[in-house]
């Protein structure tokens, strides 16, 4: 037996490889909490009075957060459905 099937039995035997998926989960979950707090402050801003140059960048961030938010979102449902 090599020692790659060796690991990966010894990981299902002991229950680690669905605690991987919990990890993966719950680091995701951070991650869009952080980004959603990230697109509420560039929200604001885009509210307030701001110069051309600055409310540019502001919008091209938040389409970034939105697009990365909705992907994350995603992964996290096919994570779910494993």
């Amino acid at each position: 037996m090599g020692i790659k099937k060796f690991m990966e039995n010894a990981k299902e035997k002991l229950g680690l490889i669905g605690s991987q998926k919990e990890t993966k989960k719950k680091s995701l979950k951070n991650l869009l909490k952080k980004l959603n707090k990230k697109k509420e402050n560039t929200e604001k801003l885009l509210q307030t009075k701001i110069e051309k140059k600055e409310r540019k960048i502001a919008e091209e961030e938040f389409q970034i957060i939105v697009c990365q938010i909705k992907h994350g979102n995603k992964i996290l449902e096919k994570l779910n459905d494993k």
